[in-house]
């Protein structure tokens, strides 16, 4: 494992890689950022799979607006559930938003919508992997690891708007 911290307009991320790909996207204040001594050592290459310039790249590309979608090696680690998860987010399409209640529906079972939230709160591939674009009933916004101002920002940001009194840089 290596990690490295890139600079971008919600604050810095921390990117940690393994041989697999990119195993995490994490901002500086994440809610249920896992131990950083786990990161392994720093490294602004990445390693065997991950290329962080490509992370950085790609990152750089969907804050300009000129990317809708990554093409990275991902290796996330969670059981089961958590994966077919997160895999989900994935299918939702740049500048679309799905419920809880949706996506549980989708892994068969709506009364899984909770479960599908905690999933979604400890998606490790923030940005990356959307988890951004799931939002409460009625389109409510709530949770975000990152905190609900950057979950709005990068919301605003798809739908190519201003996403509120802020423009440009917010952190």
């Amino acid at each position: 494992m290596v990690h490295t911290v890139v600079p971008t307009p919600v604050g810095d991320l921390t990117l940690v890689g393994s041989d697999g790909g990119l195993t995490g996207v994490y901002f500086t204040e994440h809610r249920h950022l896992p131990d950083p001594t786990g990161f392994g050592s720093r490294s602004r290459s990445g390693v065997g799979a991950t290329d962080f310039a490509a992370v950085e790249q790609q990152l750089g590309e969907y804050f300009a607006g000129e990317r809708r979608a990554f093409d990275l090696p991902l290796a996330p680690v969670g059981n089961d559930f958590r994966l077919r998860v997160w895999a989900l987010l994935r299918e939702i399409p740049y500048g679309e938003t799905r419920s809880y209640g949706r996506l549980a529906g989708a892994l068969g079972d709506v009364r899984l919508a909770r479960a599908v939230g905690a999933a979604n709160g400890l998606n490790p591939l923030s940005i990356v992997v959307p988890c951004h674009r799931v939002v409460g009933a009625g389109g409510s916004l709530v949770g975000y690891a990152g905190g609900l101002e950057r979950k709005r920002f990068l919301l605003g940001l798809e739908a190519e708007q201003p996403s509120g009194p802020e423009t440009g840089r917010l952190f």
